[in-house]
């Protein structure tokens, strides 16, 4: 069903309210998740049903350590959205000021939403930014049914001519939450993409929440390998365990953040031009029987987004607005 983007807002807002979020925080929550709702991600306003994207800080987010290029955070079990969006904007400052920076944050307990969110920030700021995220372990690696990894997405954004190139995705075959989505409005999920608890392929989403796994994104040793890497750099380098996803004493999940001053090495503007021609190369290129369009990272979601924003309508499932509407009235 459509619905009017200015009442999607408020309900957000106002179910964000109702899990003991401030009011700025409850803005930049749902910023994020707005981001992915308009783009048709499946990591949008499906986040604050069921369980909830509830306020479970347990203090301040804590600067660790920090240097002129470097920093680490410990969110003390505030919300990714908030702990990464502190961290998005010290590596920007600090990238700005010196050229290159790498921050890390640990001690996360939820999902850190769209992460082209993040790096899209950090592009249309001039800067190329990268972001890898740790996860629970809702994976599988190849060979196996047991969920030793996160769905782990990395996220790339790079400054172009008129808008920025963001990379967003996750290594899993299926982001976790667009399980959730999928049993709440009672749809199968695609084929050899998650087991049981047995190891059995499953199409239910039912069986893959109620201690099953999803698969890497191709299911081979290249994407299980990619996923290992992701969940090494967003967990062990900032501090937080391996698997400690909701573990406090632990550390919790953890992201690292690397932003990259394009004026330290080519330049912005050289950046900018070479970004255009390949793109208009890209675009151009000819393409195989059957193909209408050569698509960019997040164009079509892109798309969505500027149609909803013209509209004033975006698209949501209609047991999922249902729900939504509950949460926001308590």
């Amino acid at each position: 069903m459509k619905v009017q983007l200015s009442e999607l807002k408020d309900l957000t807002h106002k179910a964000l309210l109702k899990y003991g979020f401030n009011e700025q925080q409850a803005k930049d929550v749902a910023e994020v998740l707005l981001y992915a709702q308009l783009r048709g991600n499946n990591q949008g306003v499906v986040k604050l049903i069921g369980a909830g994207y509830r306020n479970t800080a347990t203090g301040d987010i804590e600067v660790l350590k920090e240097s002129k290029v470097s920093a680490l955070l410990d969110a003390h079990q505030n919300a990714a959205m908030v702990a990464v969006n502190k961290a998005v904007e010290m590596a920007s400052q600090k990238a700005h000021e010196h050229g290159v920076a790498v921050v890390g944050v640990h001690g996360i307990n939820t999902s850190s939403g769209a992460i082209g969110y993040y790096v899209r920030k950090m592009a249309e700021d001039g800067l190329v930014g990268l972001l890898f995220a740790g996860s629970m372990n809702t994976v599988a690696p190849a060979g196996s049914y047991q969920p030793l990894f996160g769905t782990n997405p990395f996220a790339v954004g790079v400054p172009g001519k008129t808008k920025p190139l963001v990379l967003d995705m996750a290594t899993a075959a299926m982001a976790y939450y667009g399980v959730i989505e999928a049993n709440t409005a009672g749809r199968q999920l695609p084929e050899d993409i998650a087991y049981d608890k047995d190891g059995n392929l499953t199409t239910d989403p039912a069986k893959v929440l109620d201690d099953g796994a999803l698969r890497t994104f191709d299911g081979s040793y290249k994407s299980s390998h990619l996923s290992l890497i992701v969940q090494a750099l967003g967990s062990p380098l900032v501090g937080a365990a391996f698997m400690s996803f909701g573990d406090a004493d632990k550390n919790s999940g953890g992201h690292l953040l690397i932003a990259i001053d394009p004026e330290v090495l080519g330049g912005l503007e050289a950046l900018r031009e070479q970004m255009d021609l390949m793109i208009r190369d890209l675009k151009a290129a000819k393409r195989l029987p059957g193909v209408d369009e050569i698509l960019l990272p997040s164009e079509r979601g892109d798309r969505m987004a500027a149609e909803a924003e013209k509209t004033g309508e975006v698209e949501i499932e209609d047991n999922l607005y249902r729900e939504l509407q509950k949460v926001a009235a308590g």
